[in-house]
């Protein structure tokens, strides 16, 4: 049986690791506003991800709609995308010598009867930051459209000291995790075509 898979997202992370496993899918962007009624992290990302999907979900019935939002959250305080370099150096100095959570929320909408929802988490250390190395990352532009202002499989991988748990989640999709949660359901990413 064929089903269309759509992710709600336009983020070219996201499509480089659905692609990477060999996944056929279209891309809908979610476009509305969020809106948050938690302040508990994995619930936050969970939230977010259940409203692209749904908003995706109500312009292409019948499909296999994958939402997710990710962010980081260190003493307490969520960090999504810095507005400015203002804000990306101070999300920087807040994280930088320690250890704080990477957190994507990954909501699947497996046509009109089931849903998987879930929050993945990965522990991230970094090694301490001088200003100087803060604001020479930031000048590449690259924090800038990344929760906790850092992507870690650029430029910034020069000051991770190490991470605990899955890498992918880090990057914004925890594809092995995705992958399996879906299959638990009775569908196999894989074995999905999109519709010509």
């Amino acid at each position: 049986m064929r089903k269309k898979i759509i992710l709600a997202s336009a983020s070219p992370r996201r499509k480089e690791l659905l692609s990477q496993i060999g996944v056929t899918f279209e891309i809908i962007k979610a476009e509305k506003e969020e809106h948050i009624t938690s302040s508990i992290p994995t619930e936050v990302v969970k939230e977010l991800s259940m409203q692209k999907a749904k908003e995706v979900a109500a312009k292409c019935d019948g499909s296999i709609i994958i939402g997710a939002d990710t962010i980081v959250a260190m003493e307490g305080q969520i960090l999504g995308k810095p507005k400015d370099r203002a804000d990306a150096m101070r999300m920087l100095r807040l994280l930088q010598g320690k250890k704080h959570q990477v957190i994507t929320g990954v909501t699947v909408l497996l046509g009109s009867t089931k849903t998987r929802s879930f929050a993945e988490v990965t522990d991230v250390s970094l090694y301490p930051m001088t200003d100087a190395q803060i604001e020479r990352y930031i000048a590449t532009g690259e924090p800038m459209d990344k929760a906790g202002a850092y992507g870690i499989q650029g430029r910034f991988a020069a000051y991770v000291r190490g991470i605990e748990g899955d890498y992918n989640n880090v990057v914004g999709l925890p594809i092995g995790r995705l992958y399996q949660e879906v299959l638990s359901a009775g569908i196999d990413l894989l074995d999905c075509q999109t519709e010509e």
